[in-house]
């Protein structure tokens, strides 16, 4: 079970944990790729297969344990409604999150057919992040494992990066006030241990190593769902390539379209409305630019109207006197 104590602090980087010395050497179930402290500086992540996940929701348990994460309500949680998801989504206490996704319907025949979908969530690591790109404080750095972490002793809490993340996945942490998620277990990593997440899946749905080997791992599964189905291949990678953002180091293997698991099929980062916006900024102030320049020529010819309307007016008024004092001399 997850603390219970809201007040629990979270750790900070580089600590290993009070849970480290407990923790012992990854194991099968979480599939490494690499042995136990021997993890080289180079990009590292997850691969999370969908179709093996059986929604039991232990990454979510071993995530907040690691981590220290507080319990929402104190423990004491309203039950969501929503199928068999209680906690709804990832925010600043819940950095993993076992989304269940129900699809039932009638078959060709008149039948009930249906399945589940379940997919264990996570921050995407992006290769090209958005938290990190607008983060004022550098407080989001980017690790030697290629990995995105937040210093929680560096933020200030300004909000800049839970509007960049097009996944919805940072969230400020209301016991320090910060702005929190995965880490990918950096301290971990460091020790060579594999991260609590997937160290505590049953069927290696969630599988960590080196981005490279994942890939190619990855790849096979693909084939071996897809094989005799060739005409309407049904699994295909989410993120493994760079498509999406450069890449994402937890990438997926997905059977449904991204939308269905509440995946952006196009996410974008907000540097890309930067050019737009600007373009848009120029144009906005080379009309009100030429708007000002015609404003100011209208005032110039109206200046010089009325300045030649006045010149002859005078010029009127003192050929009428001249003409009136000559009269009177005539007479």
């Amino acid at each position: 079970m997850a603390r219970q104590d809201t007040a629990t602090p979270v750790p900070q980087l580089p600590s290993t944990g009070p849970a480290g010395a407990a923790a012992g050497t990854p194991t099968a179930a979480g599939a490494p790729v690499t042995p136990p402290g021997s993890f080289a500086a180079e990009p590292m992540g997850f691969y999370t297969d969908t179709t093996v996940c059986i929604g039991c929701k232990a990454c979510e348990v071993a995530c907040k344990e690691w981590n220290g994460l507080s319990s929402t309500g104190g423990g004491v949680h309203t039950m969501s409604g929503d199928s068999y998801d209680n906690t709804e989504r990832l925010d600043g206490q819940h950095w993993r999150h076992v989304k269940f996704i129900e699809q039932f319907g009638e078959d060709a025949s008149g039948g009930r057919q249906g399945r589940w979908l379940m997919m264990s969530d996570v921050c995407k690591h992006c290769v090209q992040a958005g938290c990190l790109e607008v983060c004022p404080t550098g407080a989001i750095i980017r690790t030697e494992f290629d990995t995105v972490v937040i210093q929680a002793d560096v933020c200030n809490g300004c909000r800049a990066c839970i509007a960049a993340c097009p996944f919805g996945v940072i969230e400020v942490n209301p016991v320090n006030n910060t702005a929190m998620k995965c880490t990918l277990c950096y301290d971990r990593m460091s020790a060579g241990l594999t991260p609590a997440c997937a160290q505590a899946c049953p069927t290696a749905s969630i599988q960590f190593g080196a981005i490279s080997e994942l890939r190619e791992r990855a790849q096979i599964r693909v084939d071996q769902i897809n094989q005799g189905n060739q005409d309407r291949p049904s699994a295909y990678l989410y993120g493994a390539d760079d498509s999406i953002l450069g890449g994402l180091n937890s990438f997926y293997l997905l059977v449904d379209e991204p939308e269905v698991y509440g995946l952006p099929k196009n996410p974008q980062l907000p540097s890309k409305h930067a050019v737009p916006t600007g373009l848009m900024s120029t144009a906005g102030a080379v009309a009100l630019g030429v708007l000002g320049v015609v404003g100011f020529r209208k005032r110039r010819m109206d200046a010089f109207a009325d300045e030649a309307r006045t010149t002859t007016t005078i010029r009127t008024e003192t050929r009428t006197t001249t003409l009136g004092d000559e009269e009177v001399l005539h007479d």
